[in-house]
């Protein structure tokens, strides 16, 4: 499974892009893989402010209902739209078009304690 080297993870399957100030946040290829096809996506308005660890969404699959996790501080300053109507692209390109919700970086020192793809890769269980 490919986990993009230009992101940093989460433990709890989330990804993150950082570029000038803002992180664009989705969930992982392995995370989209476990959920199955993707059918809902409930994501927060823009302006809304979460901590570290708050849930910022829900995502509903075929299988199950998961809540989303803030990789960081930060307020929302984007939502992916289209995953309103076409909720699948996160089956289809989880790292680019099934991206989730942009926020504007509330403290940079919480990047550090994101997982590198080969860290992330490396926690996670072998089938």
């Amino acid at each position: 499974m490919d986990f993009p080297s230009d992101l940093s993870y989460t433990p709890e399957d989330e990804w993150v892009r950082v570029e000038d100030g803002e992180a664009s946040i989705g969930i992982t290829g392995y995370a989209q893989d476990q959920l199955g096809d993707i059918v809902f996506v409930d994501l927060p308005e823009p302006g809304r402010t979460f901590s570290k660890g708050e849930t910022f969404g829900v995502i509903e699959s075929v299988k199950a209902v998961s809540d989303l996790f803030m990789p960081l501080s930060g307020e929302v300053i984007a939502r992916n739209e289209r995953l309103a109507d076409e909720p699948e692209l996160v089956n289809e390109s989880p790292y680019e078009d099934g991206w989730m919700i942009r926020v504007r970086i509330g403290n940079a020192d919480e990047l550090d304690a994101l997982l590198s793809a080969d860290a992330y890769r490396d926690q996670l269980p072998e089938d």
